[in-house]
């Protein structure tokens, strides 16, 4: 029981660290050192930002690509990301300018601020509630402190990397991995750890049948 109570949290957590494939790939390529590398009788240059990015284009369509094949659909945040990733790493390779790469991290974060926050205007439930609601039950109040909480994290993520990409150049693909990665992990626990009792307190609040 204590397993199926914690299986919500883990799919959530799972869909959040798929995002992070492409990225890590994507730092690989970014530190190694410029080299030539054949292909197909083709040579191609690899490492350094602008390669980087190709492969961030390519993973993201093949991580993507493959589970809409898996499940027929993607989430509408998961076309979010993969559009950013085609626009922002198409302008960076087509403009040979990190810059529109720089722009990606804040705007997706700011993007889904804002649909989190749209949803206590729109529709009768927050997003997060129509994300977990299946599968968890929890009290309203609950389901709007929570979704604040997602508000807060995307904000605060998106400020993060957009102050790192502009002020510390040497450090922001480092950031844009490991930072981001950090403060996912760092939410998703004390999101976990937030659910984990107000999951057990709705248990033994239920009435008797």
């Amino acid at each position: 029981m204590l397993l199926c109570r914690h299986i919500p949290l883990l799919a959530a957590a799972v869909k959040q660290f798929i995002d992070f494939i492409p990225l890590i790939l994507f730092f690989i390529v970014y530190k190694l050192e410029p080299r030539a590398v054949e292909l197909a009788g083709h040579t191609y240059m690899l490492g350094g930002i602008f390669s980087a990015t190709a492969v961030l284009i390519i993973s993201s369509a093949i991580v993507y690509g493959a589970i809409f094949l898996l499940q027929r659909r993607l989430e509408k945040g998961q076309w979010l990301t993969l559009v950013a990733c085609l626009v922002f790493g198409g302008m960076t390779l087509a403009f040979h300018s990190e810059t529109f790469l720089k722009w990606k991290a804040p705007v997706v974060n700011w993007l889904f601020a804002l649909a989190f926050a749209g949803s206590h205007f729109i529709g009768d439930k927050p997003l997060i509630q129509r994300m977990m609601g299946h599968a968890l039950s929890l009290p309203p109040a609950v389901w709007v402190r929570l979704n604040l909480a997602w508000i807060v994290f995307f904000l605060v993520c998106g400020f993060a990397n957009l102050f790192v990409a502009f002020t510390f150049h040497e450090f922001w693909v480092d950031f844009k991995v490991f930072g981001s990665l950090g403060m996912t992990v760092l939410f998703l626990v004390g999101q976990g750890v937030y659910l984990a009792r107000h999951i057990h307190d709705g248990e033994t609040e239920k009435p008797q049948q």
